[in-house]
């Protein structure tokens, strides 16, 4: 049984990703190591939709419940393992949305913010902060999602397109969009621009 995806191998002492994800297909006690590489990031990523933490765990557990069920499916697309992780995480988020099983939140930390900002051009201060803060929930959930995830939690577009299941041009395209988007809403609400 493996314990960790450092254990050693033939491979130079790690433990191909993907080699195990073949051999959890064959026998589930193999997922182990999957679940504890990724648990924490998934629940972070729920948690910060949700900001309620029993949701937040209800919602983790589903998630790996289904990519232990659906394995078989999964297909290495280059992509790292966490993007269909995310992806069904996407899914179980929206299913608990619409089944008001949990509330859709924004959770960003200031430094994450402060980052947005010099990335959206707003001056970092308390005001403008306050405006920013105040129209990212004004967007639509698909924009507000692709904003968080390109600007927040840095991902690739190709990424958020495994992710959100478009296309790489396609996720850069309705990024682009939904930015726009935000920035109206932003000179819309900032009296003092």
């Amino acid at each position: 049984m493996f314990t960790s995806l450092q254990s050693s191998s033939h491979y130079g002492g790690h433990i191909d990703e993907v080699s195990i994800i073949e051999r959890a297909k064959l026998n589930p006690s193999h997922f182990a190591p999957l679940y504890k590489k990724y648990h924490e990031m998934i629940f972070r990523y729920i948690f910060k939709r949700v900001d309620e933490e029993e949701a937040a765990f209800d919602i983790t557990s589903c998630v790996f419940v289904k990519a232990l069920t659906y394995l078989h499916r999964y297909e290495h697309r280059g992509l790292p393992f966490s993007s269909w992780l995310f992806r069904i995480a996407k899914s179980e988020l929206n299913q608990s949305f619409r089944d008001k099983k949990a509330q859709r939140t924004v959770s960003i930390d200031s430094m994450q913010l402060g980052k947005a900002m010099e990335e959206f051009n707003i001056d970092d201060n308390e005001h403008q902060r306050e405006v920013l803060l105040k129209v990212l929930p004004m967007l639509k959930d698909k924009q507000l999602q692709l904003i968080e995830m390109r600007f927040f939690e840095k991902r690739s577009f190709r990424e958020i397109g495994e992710i959100l299941e478009l296309t790489e041009n396609n996720a850069k395209v309705k990024t682009f969009r939904a930015l726009i988007k935000l920035k109206e809403l932003y000179t819309k609400h900032n009296p003092q621009k």
